[in-house]
């Protein structure tokens, strides 16, 4: 039954992402699929459930894309730039309102997220900066398990399309202003030389 509950967080997640969440109902989800509504109700027993299930799912895709572009590449600054060039592209793809439909008719999903992922994505924070310091590209001196609450918190907050209007400021200007300038500030000579070199592919 998981391969039917795939397919079915896969359609849900093709349409939320075209038309945002609001937007989609669970009739649109079902003809999408072409399968009953009903049989989405037996699986999901509402929307919120569904939702829930699909940002769940892109969480956990994020991770291991985040766990394999740091194995293939060639040092910490190389894996962060595209992982953010990664991000942005995956952004570019997304209806502009869902973020907002999320916070202001699902803030139960995003309730539930925190409390499944108590510690969100702090743990692929460190493992990015203990895997800089281990190459001497950040300082041996900084706190990993609060530099990588910074780190994790100055991500979202350069997503933050409240702080940030997307018709205002771009998002390259706002990661070069932003994440370029805090990872310059926990980044030994090495590490910023590998940083200057590299800021223009953001």
């Amino acid at each position: 039954m998981q391969e039917y509950d795939d397919r079915i967080i896969t359609g849900a997640a093709d349409l939320f992402r075209i038309h945002g969440i609001r937007a989609v109902t669970m009739d649109a989800i079902a003809s999408h699929l072409g399968i009953s509504k009903r049989s989405i109700y037996e699986r999901f027993i509402d929307k919120d459930t569904l939702l829930f299930a699909v940002m769940d799912s892109i969480i956990i895709k994020q991770r291991e894309m985040i766990d394999k572009i740091l194995d293939s590449s060639p040092d910490v600054i190389s894996a962060v730039f595209c992982i953010v060039r990664t991000g942005r592209d995956h952004a570019a793809t997304m209806n502009p309102l869902i973020g907002s439909d999320l916070k202001k008719y699902h803030s139960n999903v995003l309730k539930r997220l925190k409390e499944k992922c108590e510690n969100p994505d702090y743990e692929a924070a460190r493992k990015i900066l203990e895997k800089g310091v281990s190459q001497e590209i950040f300082r041996k001196d900084i706190n990993v398990e609060i530099v990588g609450r910074a780190f994790k918190g100055i991500s979202t907050m350069a997503g933050d399309e409240e702080l940030f209007p997307r018709e205002i400021f771009m998002q390259r200007d706002i990661m070069r202003n932003v994440m370029i300038s805090f990872m310059r500030g926990i980044s030994t000579a090495k590490g910023v030389e590998l940083i200057d070199s590299m800021e223009n592919e953001i």
